[in-house]
């Protein structure tokens, strides 16, 4: 990717206030609801919403899990990606999200998070190396701060000493998009060793790195993210509502079915 674009400084055109065709403030909700399935079905739900009734607006989500699980991208491959027996040992269930990208292992000391932007609003976002360049600078001006160092690489990782701290991916719909992720702060990297495969694409920078040696946690407290990732989205209202039936449903008919979770 063109070096030029990785900075600790946001172009101030990426803050500005909302004008016409602009972005404005958004919405906050934080909110880890009480299973895996549904976590996952909520940010699915969230997009739905959105795209179908217009209700709900952009929003900032963000949740933990007190359970460590393996999340597969869309079109993982279980096999390919997966140690499952690893996984049984450490009793990880293994899930999959609508979203693309590479398998994680995610559980305590792992900041999640989700973004809804609307495409009517922000027309760039449509071509999706605008919206990574968008999302992630975004993101790497929120860490500056807290994180001295910490960069952009790849094509959606948040970096410190060429070590990846957070790994993004992407769902577009017609007229939104959820870009979500999550970041490490204090979790277990054993069992991203122990259960992951090497993955079958990489970035340039990982250089051929096993896990252990590719992945490092940031050592911040949660709190200090929450409150930065706020103040550069300007998430300033707090959420109230979310699409429960949606949630419910998506759970019962997708993210607690192995033909969804397992179906590569």
């Amino acid at each position: 990717m063109d070096t030029s674009l990785r900075q600790n400084r946001m172009p101030r055109a990426l803050v500005s206030e909302a004008g016409p065709g602009g972005a404005g403030p958004m919405q906050f909700l934080r909110l880890t609801l009480p299973t895996l399935e549904e976590n996952l079905a909520l940010d699915e739900a969230l997009l739905e919403e959105a795209e179908e009734t217009g209700q709900g607006g952009e929003t900032l989500r963000v949740w933990q899990s007190d359970q460590a699980c393996v999340v597969l991208g869309r079109s993982s491959r279980v096999a390919q990606e997966v140690d499952q027996a690893a996984a049984a040992v450490y009793g990880l269930p293994v899930l999959r999200r609508v979203s693309g990208g590479a398998s994680v292992v995610a559980g305590p000391g792992c900041l999640f998070y989700a973004l809804l932007l609307s495409l009517q609003r922000r027309p760039e976002l449509r071509m999706l190396d605008q919206a990574h360049r968008c999302v992630m600078l975004r993101m790497q001006a929120a860490m500056a701060d807290l994180l001295p160092g910490v960069d952009w690489d790849g094509t959606c990782d948040l970096v410190l000493n060429d070590q990846k701290i957070s790994g993004n991916s992407v769902r577009v719909a017609r007229d939104w998009m959820l870009y979500h992720g999550t970041l490490l702060l204090h979790m277990d990297l054993e069992l991203v060793e122990q259960v992951l495969r090497h993955p079958p694409r990489e970035p340039e920078y990982r250089r051929g790195r096993r896990h252990g040696q590719f992945v490092t946690n940031c050592s911040l407290s949660a709190e200090a993210v929450i409150a930065a990732w706020r103040m550069v989205w300007q998430a300033e209202q707090s959420r109230d509502t979310i699409p429960q039936a949606r949630v419910a449903r998506l759970v019962r008919e997708k993210y607690s079915q192995a033909s969804w979770n397992l179906q590569r």
